[in-house]
Formats: C-alpha cells, sequence, structure tokens
C-alpha cells in the first residue's frame, strides 16, 4: 500500500517538473480563442510527455501538442551584458469544448 502511494507522488512529482507554469503573453492569449493553452515546459521533456501531464493535472483532452525552443536575448544592465535563458515552449490545443483557467492554481 505505502509503495503505490509513492509511485502516485512519483508521477506527480514528474508531472510539475515537465509543466514549469503557464506562459502568459499577448500572442499567447490570442490563441485561446482558438482553444490553444501555452505553458513553459522542460528542456528535456517530449511531446508525449507533455500531453500525458496536462491531461492528468487539469482533466482535459488534448488534441495536439507543438513545441518550440525560445532563444534567449543578450540583454545590458548598468554596462554588463548577460544573456537570458533559452526555454521551451509548448502550445497545447485541446479538443472541442475543453478549457483550461491558467489564471488560478492547479
Amino acid at each position: 500500500m505505502a509503495a503505490k502511494k509513492k509511485d502516485k507522488v512519483e508521477i506527480a512529482e514528474w508531472m510539475y517538473n515537465t509543466i514549469r507554469g503557464p506562459h502568459i503573453t499577448e500572442k499567447a492569449t490570442l490563441g485561446s480563442e482558438h482553444g490553444q493553452v501555452t505553458f513553459k515546459v522542460a528542456n528535456d521533456a517530449t511531446k508525449p510527455m507533455i500531453k500525458a501531464a496536462i491531461e492528468s493535472l487539469y482533466g482535459v483532452k488534448v488534441k495536439a501538442v507543438n513545441t518550440l525552443v525560445q532563444k534567449g536575448k543578450n540583454k545590458r544592465f548598468k554596462g554588463t551584458i548577460g544573456r537570458r535563458s533559452d526555454f521551451k515552449k509548448a502550445v497545447i490545443t485541446l479538443e472541442d469544448g475543453q478549457m483550461i483557467d491558467t489564471g488560478t492554481g492547479i
């Protein structure tokens, strides 16, 4: 019994490590009109992993997952040049009638 509970905790842990959080931008908000939600995900996350995590965490049916790696920008602060980190985004297309409210927590 204890082993089963431990497995559930480990499964939930990898899901939360895969899905870092919602990515709220103007473009991502425009996608919500077409049943799309954008998330920041782990750099090593695959499309099947992202789909499984979204379906189990939010209880929705995922139609498609599109991913991209957004390259970090070079930024300057008081003459010092720095670089933002690269990160991976996933654009999740949901089945008709499905919805995720990213304004509230899980």
